[in-house]
């Protein structure tokens, strides 16, 4: 189902629709990532410009479609100045991240066992994704942060998940240096914002 019509809408769908059948996690992540990073290279794709409004507080999140035969959704998030998320999950869900506009950092943690009931990390790479870039999450190496660097400008990226992203688990540092006590697991329902 489409939220809304946009230049290259139905070359998008029809790019992911082509990956979700190869069958394995694996293939299809590279299929997307690679049909991803070209799509937003060669400008096939114009996404709505309410993907260019910021939320006040928080970054946007817009649902611009949902596959009723594969179950897979596509979700444009608009991140202002600054914007990010705390480390998070994904629920187990594979997903394909594509930057379209700005620059963003990701940082991947590795889940470590927990102690005393607290979840612990350890941070196992990063980059600094711009446009025409595109990475994937398979879990059980989903857990990651994303932020905006910019002190002026948005950036806006184009989320494909194995299925409807409706919460996911977040960890926020229980006080202390940098996580060094530990992080404390909530489940957090994600809202979404609307597309016109």
């Amino acid at each position: 189902m489409l939220t809304t019509e946009f230049p290259g809408c139905h070359t998008l769908i029809d790019a992911i629709d082509a990956a979700v059948v190869k069958g394995s996690t694996p293939a299809i992540t590279d299929s997307l990532r690679n049909s991803l990073c070209k799509l937003i290279r060669n400008q096939e794709v114009k996404l709505p410009d309410c993907v260019l409004e910021t939320a006040e507080g928080r970054y946007a999140r817009r649902e611009l479609y949902i596959s009723e035969e594969h179950g897979y959704c596509v979700v444009a998030m608009t991140w202002g100045p600054g914007q990010g998320t705390p480390i998070h999950d994904h629920c187990g869900m594979w997903c394909v991240e594509g930057v379209w506009r700005g620059t963003l950092d990701v940082v991947q943690y590795e889940r470590l066992e927990d102690e005393d009931g607290r979840c612990r990390f350890q941070p196992v790479g990063s980059i600094q994704a711009g446009p025409g870039s595109a990475g994937s999450l398979i879990p059980p190496h989903e857990y990651h942060t994303i932020r905006n660097p910019s002190d002026d400008s948005i950036a806006v990226s184009l989320h494909i998940y194995s299925g409807n992203m409706t919460h996911c688990a977040t960890f926020q540092p229980l006080p202390g240096e940098h996580g060094e006590h530990g992080y404390l697991r909530k489940e957090n329902q994600l809202g979404l914002d609307p597309v016109h």
